[in-house]
């Protein structure tokens, strides 16, 4: 019993060390604590790091552990939130009807801060409502195309280049993509992340809602052939991976896993469509050692146009600590992160200026990634993440994912399932505009402005 109790103790003094260790180190005497929340990458130390040698005043810590929207919503009308705050595609409505996100349109322009003119366009819905900015974007992605060099060279095949069409790029995946005697694939031409299927939408000419938001037209002729050709990766050219065989390549958790990982991992897949935020995690030579790669620009049909996305950083409107905050967000739009976010990989700096800077095109560092321009170029080309502004982009989204989950699975017809998201989306801009009679008002002046069609 004694060694029972003993072995006890000891492994409540190892938890509670392990707690101790991972608790907010005391700042500086005379500098104000800033809580930040945001993901687990590696790569927020270093960015955190970056403030608190320059600050004089405020020390920005890391909290990983609440970054989902609800956690911040709730937590902050607790009066209990962090200081900033990271958020993603289509969540700024929500932020600016929670009266959550801090509109710094004019302490921004006081100190010559332009994000409308220096940022990306196409992270900009992230941030900017109506000419308003809420939060300052902090890091730029759009896809390109990782080779795998190695699968490559032991084919024989010349790594492609870009600008190419899908057209040129199926029989190169079809070339890569092996399966032993019985049928099962022991090596892939192509990963994708299913949720990047709104780049097929765009590239085929659709859209998901209507130019003014009042319409969901996911399934317009175009979108469709768009969706139909992701799924045809799977069940037609067999190029991609099912879900099926998804689950019996599935890699061991953490961040950066999945598809990055099962790439990395060197001969699972001769290619993988991703963002510059992968090198996060495919620079590890310890997790990776015989990875060799390059990039080439992701192939187009008849646009050639790659769907936008990244983070922004916002202040919590209700925070004490506002106007200390307001100096991360000001390192954020500054030099230093921005060259920090381009020397780590994690993706591209929001602000365009220093992104074309010749270390961000050539690193000494990283010899092998000689292709940086690619990710230039494919930012150039990028369309924003599709919202509208009468529909909660959460409940939009379930909808969408719902439906395309299903077509993924091979359970419904691609027209079928972008039908039905349309129809109940559609329904879920009427839900939304009958609770809001602001938003009803906004609604139907655009709808009075359009011309009476005559016959």
């Amino acid at each position: 019993m004694k060694a029972v109790f003993t072995g006890a103790f000891v492994i409540l003094l190892l938890l509670s060390a392990m707690a101790w260790s991972i608790l907010p180190k005391p700042v500086e005497a005379g500098k104000t604590q800033i809580i930040w929340a945001s993901d687990d990458n590696p790569a927020r130390r270093g960015q955190i790091d970056g403030f608190n040698k320059i600050a004089t005043d405020a020390h920005v810590s890391l909290d990983p552990n609440n970054t989902g929207l609800q956690k911040v919503v709730v937590q902050s009308l607790a009066g209990v939130g962090p200081d900033v705050f990271d958020s993603g595609d289509g969540t700024l409505n929500v932020l600016i009807d929670a009266d959550l996100a801090w509109d710094v349109t004019d302490e921004l322009k006081k100190r010559g801060v332009d994000i409308e003119k220096d940022s990306w366009k196409a992270i900009q819905t992230y941030c900017v409502r109506e000419g308003r900015v809420y939060g300052i974007p902090s890091n730029a992605a759009a896809n390109a195309l990782f080779i795998n060099k190695t699968i490559f060279d032991q084919q024989g095949i010349p790594y492609p280049n870009g600008p190419w069409k899908w057209s040129e790029f199926l029989p190169i995946a079809q070339k890569m993509t092996i399966r032993d005697d019985k049928g099962r694939a022991t090596q892939f031409g192509l990963l994708i992340d299913w949720w990047l299927w709104p780049q097929f939408v765009i590239q085929w000419g659709g859209r998901i809602y209507s130019e003014d938001g009042t319409k969901c037209v996911i399934d317009s002729p175009e979108a469709i052939a768009g969706i139909q050709f992701l799924h045809d990766l799977i069940y037609k050219y067999k190029v991609m991976p099912s879900p099926v065989e998804e689950a019996a390549m599935a890699t061991q958790g953490g961040w950066g896993s999945g598809t990055i990982t099962q790439f990395g991992e060197g001969q699972k897949a001769a290619m993988a469509m991703g963002g510059r935020w992968w090198l996060c995690t495919l620079r590890n030579k310890k997790q990776f050692p015989d990875l060799k790669m390059t990039v080439c620009e992701a192939p187009y049909f008849n646009r050639r146009v790659f769907y936008g996305y990244g983070r922004a950083t916002f202040i919590n409107k209700a925070s004490p600590r506002r106007e200390d905050a307001l100096k991360f967000l000001l390192y954020m739009a500054g030099p230093n992160y921005n060259a920090l976010i381009n020397k780590q990989a994690d993706a591209l700096a929001p602000i365009i200026k220093y992104c074309y800077k010749p270390e961000v095109l050539f690193d000494p560092e990283f010899p092998e990634e000689d292709k940086n321009q690619v990710w230039l170029d494919a930012m150039r080309y990028a369309e924003p993440t599709p919202t509208s502004p009468f529909v909660n982009y959460q409940a939009a989204q379930r909808i969408l994912t719902r439906q395309l989950d299903l077509v993924k699975n091979d359970q419904k017809l691609v027209p079928d399932a972008l039908r039905d998201a349309a129809r109940e989306v559609n329904a879920e801009i009427q839900k939304t505009i009958a609770r809001n009679p602001s938003l009803k008002a906004k609604y139907d002046a655009i709808l009075a402005k359009r011309p009476v069609a005559t016959l």
